[in-house]
């Protein structure tokens, strides 16, 4: 199976023919996990989905603890 890479707006893409993404069972929005090995890139259906804010904070036991956090001096144009 071929296909070309082709401009899609500031970038490239590849188009993956549908009966290929029937037998991987991957449809539009799904999220997909991209790799590099050696001179291939290969695409799996990414394992874990993206948790929201409640979801997240519903795991959290016990209290939460601050503290402040030192960036370090300015190096630009920053304010005071």
């Amino acid at each position: 199976m071929y296909t070309t890479i082709q401009k899609w707006g500031n970038s490239q893409g590849i188009r993956l023919p549908k009966q290929l993404l029937e037998a991987l069972d991957l449809r539009e929005s799904d999220r997909v996990e991209i790799d590099r090995q050696q001179d291939a890139i290969i695409i799996r259906k990414a394992g874990m989905r993206h948790r929201t804010l409640e979801e997240r904070l519903a795991g959290f036991k016990g209290p939460y603890e601050f503290s402040e956090w030192d960036t370090g001096a300015p190096v630009g144009n920053e304010v005071l």
